[in-house]
Parts: structure tokens; sequence; C-alpha cells
């Protein structure tokens, strides 16, 4: 291992043996050795060797493609506007908002009196760059100010641990108070006389499991704690109502959910149970004047909106009804109106309605056929105007406010690209394709007009992710720009698992239906070739997480397809981790994936498509891999074993790499500039590999 950092070659991590037994079956496992056994402290001397070893090899690799990875990262800077500021959004007597100083890798966040001129009355509330300055890693997490205006209370973690310690500052004076709240996992909420703060404390294994009220001036130690989650598969947040009435405190896993309501007035009240939790039925809330607003599937998947007094909350009218085409997302309640979010034939919607009127719908229309759209920052509670955030992927991020008198949008701001950006020079399509069970699967593509396409020659780079409900919307990207202008196609894949189409798209994705997610990527790539969008060999796929299991299910299924594959901090080893109850995730885990410690079935179905699992003698495409230390997501060694399994499996001479970051976890690195030459280096792989200049 020591030679191998000296003198960089791919490293070749030594196999040693080792096996469990589930339900008859067994498990073998020759790469178990690099989860040090200290974790999450990582020192055993092997194990650091051999990360060390990869990263060196990485960085051997990237030495001769330097000018490579600094003309991208060139480019991505270059359309960057440096010196960005957000716009400002009214809470209470102020206006907030952030903004980037020239060169700097974090933001700023500021203030001044609503009734201010600009220019006027500016208060620099948090400082990033000075919060960030000696710590190679540095996230702010929640931040929230007291509703009388003068206290801020904000959380930072410095290692990407995901452990976040919350502080706060006097915003009168500008001085920080003594109190200090570490190990937290969670918003923050304030009380309604702006001297205490409810916040979630995470244990152990990293689930948040307490909800504490701290009272300013106390020692943290002794904070007063108003729920305790007893179920390991379940984690709570706390909040807000809209209304900011009511403290939230919302528990749940993957598939059940409970609410609790606080007076924000009265914070040491009995919480209100909205509804006890029911194995399957997810729900939140909202409040006006008394009348508590449900979004929730308990009778129909696409979920639907009821209604209940706080006297009797568990009595639920329905307002709105589930339907089989309207997938609702979500719903905020303001003062003289609600606004219903949610996704028609998988495109997002957003709906005005009136409490008064429960028929009048105004759904707000925007200018193009496929885009993103969703509500904004809008704190205010009393309001005659929304905040909205646009895009798609012709049409840079764009803000608007809608006058809901009116129903007028005005622009606020569009995301500037300082290197040039004309929008007439991409084209788009949404087309279908047919996975090989039938079924329809969307996919969205942008390129630039002016590239030859349709006889395969094009490089194509495919995205997808499926998996937990979450949809990948077709937006905007700087970044792509750089794909896009040396003739690539960029596709994302729809693929089930994901909720892009509805709540049922996301069940037949999931746990007994999970490798619908990788036939449909899989064959979401064969069909761009069938179509004339690319070829088998040019096609470069990426994914993160769960998305970086999806692409380890491709390139074990359908190798030939691809010619270059990047996972970060992927979800490699999936049997292992479902198996090992002392994992902080793994819990949680078991509603979206199978418990397969108790269900033999569930056990043999991760087994058949676990990334790390299905490793075989075969020829794989070129792989980027990347990994964090302190990542309590994605435990380090999935990607490790995963990369050491390759090397000793397969049968190809062709690239593999892997970057571990030694100091941050579940997203890479952190400040803009940093994380933007990781993805500069990801693209060089990109390009190399298919042979693109």
């Amino acid at each position: 291992m020591t030679d191998a950092i000296s003198t960089p070659v791919p490293p070749s991590a030594p196999r040693r043996p080792s096996s469990t037994s589930f339900h008859g079956r067994t498990i073998s496992d020759d790469y178990a050795w690099l989860r040090d056994p200290g974790y999450p402290e990582v020192k055993d001397a092997e194990v650091l060797a051999y990360l060390e070893a990869e990263n060196a090899w990485f960085e051997a690799w990237m030495a001769p493609r330097r000018d490579l990875l600094d003309t991208l990262f060139a480019e991505m800077k270059g359309r960057i506007k440096e010196d960005d500021k957000s716009v400002p959004v009214r809470e209470g007597d102020w206006l907030y908002w952030r903004e980037f100083a020239v060169g700097a890798q974090y933001r700023t966040w500021w203030r001044r009196p609503a009734d201010a001129p600009e220019g006027v009355g500016h208060q620099c509330i948090i400082d990033e760059p000075a919060l960030a300055e000696g710590h190679d890693y540095f996230r702010l997490g929640a931040v929230a100010v007291s509703p009388d205006g003068r206290l801020l209370a904000f959380s930072t973690d410095t290692d990407g641990s995901e452990r976040f310690t919350v502080r706060f500052r006097d915003l009168a004076s500008g001085e920080m108070l003594a109190d200090t709240i570490p190990g937290t996992l969670s918003a923050l909420a304030w009380t309604a006389d702006s001297r205490g703060i409810l916040y979630g404390l995470a244990n152990a294994q990293w689930r948040t499991d307490s909800a504490r009220l701290h009272w300013l001036g106390d020692d943290p130690a002794k904070d007063v704690e108003l729920f305790h989650e007893e179920d390991e598969g379940f984690r709570l947040d706390v909040g807000t109502t809209q209304s900011e009435r009511f403290l939230m405190i919302a528990t749940g896993d993957h598939e059940t959910s409970e609410v609790r309501l606080i007076p924000a007035d009265n914070p040491l009240a009995e919480p209100i149970v909205v509804a006890a939790r029911r194995k399957g039925v997810e729900y939140d809330v909202e409040e006006r004047e008394g009348t508590l607003y449900i979004h929730t599937n308990d009778t129909h998947p696409n979920f639907r909106l009821a209604t209940a007094r706080l006297e009797t909350p568990g009595e639920w009218h329905e307002l709105i009804a589930g339907s089989d085409r309207f997938y609702m997302t979500g719903v905020t309640t303001f003062a003289d109106f609600y606004v219903v979010e949610g996704r028609e034939d998988g495109l997002d919607q957003i709906e005005v309605r009136y409490y008064d009127d429960p028929v009048k719908v105004e759904r707000i229309a925007f200018p193009e056929a496929s885009y993103d759209a969703a509500l904004g920052e809008n704190p205010e509670y009393r309001t005659a105007t929304l905040r909205l955030g646009y895009e798609s992927m012709v049409t840079p991020g764009t803000a608007y406010d809608y006058d809901v008198k009116v129903r007028a949008l005005t622009v606020r701001k569009v995301q500037e690209v300082p290197s040039g950006y004309d929008a007439a020079a991409y084209d788009t399509a949404r087309l279908i394709i047919t996975a090989r069970d039938g079924t329809d699967v969307p996919v969205s593509l942008v390129w630039r007009r002016d590239a030859k396409r349709g006889d395969g020659s094009n490089p194509l780079h495919l995205y997808g992710y499926g998996a937990y409900g979450i949809a990948i919307p077709p937006g905007f990207s700087t970044n792509r720009l750089s794909l896009l202008d040396r003739g690539f196609v960029f596709a994302i894949a729809h693929i089930r698992g994901g909720d892009d189409l509805g709540r049922h798209w996301y069940l037949a994705g999931k746990r007994e239906a999970r490798t619908n997610t990788f036939n449909d990527f899989v064959d979401v790539a064969q069909g761009l070739v069938d179509l004339g969008w690319t070829k088998a060999g040019r096609i470069s796929i990426a994914g993160g997480s769960a998305g970086g299991e999806l692409v380890g299910a491709a390139i074990n299924m359908a190798p030939q397809l691809f010619g270059a594959a990047v996972a970060h901090v992927p979800f490699v080893d999936v049997l292992n981790t479902m198996l090992d109850a002392s994992l902080p995730l793994t819990p949680g885990e078991w509603p979206e994936w199978g418990n397969p410690i108790e269900d033999a079935a569930a056990f043999d179905l991760i087994a058949s498509y676990s990334p790390y699992d299905n490793v075989r003698a075969q020829d794989y495409p070129p792989l980027m891999v990347t990994a964090g230390l302190n990542d309590p997501r994605v435990t380090y060694w999935e990607p490790a074993k995963w990369v050491a399994k390759l090397r000793a499996t397969k049968t190809d001479a062709n690239t593999l790499l892997m970057k571990t970051n030694m100091g941050a976890g579940h997203g890479g690195k952190s400040g803009r500039f940093e994380s933007l030459r990781e993805d500069a280096e990801e693209m060089a792989f990109i390009l190399t590999e298919l042979g693109v200049t």
C-alpha cells in the first residue's frame, strides 16, 4: 500500500474472505475488511493507505489531462455571475437576501428594513466566508430569525458528517450569544416570544429521534425533551406552520408519518397529535384560523386535501379529492388563499385556491411546454404576492413574483451567464420510450441546434435517479453547456422509482418492483440508440447515491451500451447494508428496499440486483467513482469495496478511478468553486473516455 502511494499505479486491495449466512443463504465478501471497525472514526492504517493509494492513482490519471480540466473549469466558472445576489424576500419588518462577493466560495446573508430605500440600513447577519475560514469543509444548515427580528439561530457542519452545531447571534448588537447546541440534524423553530428554539437532536446512530426545547441562556444539557421517537426506523424534524401559530414535530419513515402541533406561544403544552401513525399513510399539515389543512395519501396514492378542526384533528373532511391524473405534491396556506402544487402528465402545476369559493381554481400559466416550476421563498403569511421559481432545459432559472389579485407574473431576476448564453442555439424535446414490460417512459432531451444528429454519431449523456419518489425535473444547467457545445445530446430518463408521473410511478420502482428502475434506464439507453440519437458505446451515464446504485446496476446489466460511467457516493453494497441494523440509515430504509433480515424474498431480490454482489467477470465501461470519508448516508466502504472487487474481477483494461474526499461527506467538497472543480473532473473523465475534445 505504501509503495502505491509513492509510485501511483492502479491499487490492488488484498482479498480476505469472510462470509455471513441468512435464510440458509451464504454471502461471501472478500473486502469487508475495508470497513474500519472504529467507524465513524476511520484510523485503520491499512484502510487509509488503500484510500490514499486510490486517490494517488486518480491524481496520476488526471495529471496529463490538467489542460482539459483547467479549460472545463474556466468554462464553468465563466458562466457563473461571481457577485450574484438573490431577490430580497420580505419577512416581518425586514427584507432578506444572500449574495456572493467576487472570488468568494461562500455567501453572505443580509437584511435591511423593509421601509428603507435600497442601500440604507444594510446589515450582514451571516458571514459564511468568515465561518468557513480554517475549515476544509463548511456547510450552513438551518437558519431562523426570531419572530421579533432581534435574534438569529443558525447551524453549521465543518466536516461533512451532517452533525450540525447551533449558534445564536444578537442581530441588534452583532454579538454571538454563549448558547451552543451540538449534534443537531433538523430545522430550527422559534417560540412565539423569541425566547426559545425547538430543534431535533441526532443520536449516536445519526437518527434524529429527540425534539428538544432550548431556552436562551440555559445549559443545553437541561433542554426539555418534548417528544422522543421510539421507532428506530423513524426520524423526526421540526418546523412551524405557515401561520406561525404552531410549532410542528413531524416524524416518519419512507411510507408512514405522524405530526404533532404545539402552540408557539405555549411550547410546554401537551402536543396535539393530528392523526396517529398508520402504516402506509403519509400526511403533512398546515393551519389557518383553527382549521387544519391535511395533505394525505390515505384514500388515493396521488394524495388529496382534507380539513379538520383543531379541536377534533382526527375528523377529516375531504376538500379536494385525489385524482388519477393530478398528483398533489404539496399545499401551503396563506391568510386569504392557499396554494396547491402538483404535477399533471409529468409537468409542474401551481394552483391558487380560495377558502370562500372551493370551486374557484386559478392555475398559473407558464410559457413553455416542458419546464420546472415551484413556489419559492414565501415566509409571509399575509401576502398578496407569491415568489415562484421557473426554469427549463433551455431557459435559465427565473424568479417571478405572481400578483394573486391580477393574476400576473413579473420577472424579478433571470440567472445571468456572464460568458454568454443564447437560448435560441439549443433545442429540447420530450420523448416516450417503451420499456421491456410495455411501460412508456418519458425522456427529456436538450442539444445544440447545429449539432449533427440522427445518424447515431452523437455522444449522449444520460442521467437518472429513480428512488425515494424524487422526480428529476427538466431544469437548466450551465455546466451542461460544456457537453452540449461539444456535440453531446443530454438526456434525463424519468424512470420508475421517482414520482415524475405520480405516486404510482414511485411505487412501481420501489421494493418488490425495484428492478423496474434499472430496466427502464437500460431500455431508455437502448431506445435512444434505436432512434438514432447515439450508438452503443457513445453513451456516458452518471448518478449519485441511489442514482449511483442505478449506474452500478446498469453497467452490470448492459456494459456494452456505455462508453463512460460516473457514480458519486454510490449506494452499491445494498445487501450488506440492509442486513446491518447497526448502521445509521438501515432501519429507516427497510420500507424503501425491504428487510432482508426478516424476509427471505427481500433478501433474494436485493441479492439479485445489488451492484456489489453482482460484479462478474465481464468487460465494464470506464468508470469514475467518488466517496466521502465522513459520509453518514453512503459509508465510504461501499464504493471502496465495489472498486476493489471490480479491479479484481473485470476482464477489460478500461479506466477505473476512485476519489475519496478525506474531509467531506455525502455532498463532496463545499464551496462553489471547489465543487465546480469536481464537476470539471467528472466532465474531463467523460470527454476523455468518449474521445471528445
